[in-house]
């Protein structure tokens, strides 16, 4: 035994249903009936007794070759666009970069000399541990 489950009948899901069928439904219907009607209709102007196919052909060809096109004309200029702001951006970074790069190397400096000090001080602190150990052990001898 299945259980039923009611379909909500608020006024989006009603909105929803009435939008699914204009908007995804009736194009895809519309554009599959075109699609049949021109193949039917290349069809008999193809194929019929004085019908050209190498012209048909070179049309198609037209049709293949048009979306490529543009599709690399689409890249192109995205390049283009590519190129223009990296060349704008090559006259700007040179000035920031180096600021940036002095501000590395004064924290490298800084960063230097506050490692050499804790190490410093772990090196005091072992040595003296050390005389300490070095002391109690000349003592027992």
């Amino acid at each position: 035994m299945k259980a039923h489950i009611p379909q909500p009948v608020h006024e989006s899901y009603l909105k929803h249903r009435k939008q699914l069928v204009w908007q995804i439904i009736f194009p895809v219907v519309l554009s599959a009936l075109l699609l049949v009607g021109l193949t039917v209709l290349i069809n008999i102007a193809t194929f019929r007794d004085d019908g050209d196919v190498a012209r048909w052909a070179e049309i198609s060809t037209m049709w293949i070759a048009i979306p490529v096109m543009l599709g690399m004309l689409i890249v192109l200029a995205l390049l283009g666009g590519i190129v223009y702001l990296l060349k704008k951006l090559l006259h700007i970074t040179p000035t920031y970069t180096g600021i940036a790069q002095d501000y590395v190397y004064k924290a490298e400096s800084l960063i230097k000399r506050g490692l050499d000090a804790v190490v410093n001080r772990v090196i005091e602190v072992q040595g003296t541990l050390a005389t300490i150990r070095e002391f109690f052990r000349r003592i027992r001898l």
